[in-house]
């Protein structure tokens, strides 16, 4: 980069919020562009080419647990870890476990959703994560 490119680039670090989106407005008026369109191009252009298309998209935080399977003599216990994760009563949760596949759980982070994969598996039963 040139010694002119960088000396811009110190400057625009340099400059405040309101100075920034001062700038921006100038710059709009005396090129004649709206940047408010360009802003979402511009921002992935900008991306650095190293940089994984992964850290482009967010990161997913609420999951779903559905309950797929349960073999009939795993029943049992795979109805205790419903039970335990859902806090429904025991009617409530035969009926998830009877009648697969059912939602088991919604809107929780992913270390408890692994956390109640782990343990559904255990029991016997499999679950898909979304």
């Amino acid at each position: 980069m040139s010694e002119k490119l960088t000396a811009i680039i110190e400057q625009l670090k340099s400059l405040t919020l309101l100075e920034a989106a001062d700038l921006v407005k100038e710059i709009e008026t005396t090129f004649g562009i709206d940047t408010s369109v360009a802003t979402a191009t511009v921002a992935v252009g900008a991306l650095p080419t190293s940089a994984p298309a992964a850290e482009a998209v967010e990161e997913k935080t609420a999951f779903e647990i559905t309950l797929n399977e349960v073999p009939a003599d795993k029943k049992i216990a795979v109805l205790k870890v419903v039970r335990s994760v859902t806090g429904l009563g025991l009617k409530e949760s035969k009926d998830i476990v009877d009648n697969v596949p059912k939602l088991l759980k919604e809107g929780v982070t992913k270390e408890e959703s692994e956390k109640i994969k782990k343990e559904v598996e255990e029991a016997g039963g499999k679950v898909t994560i979304k």
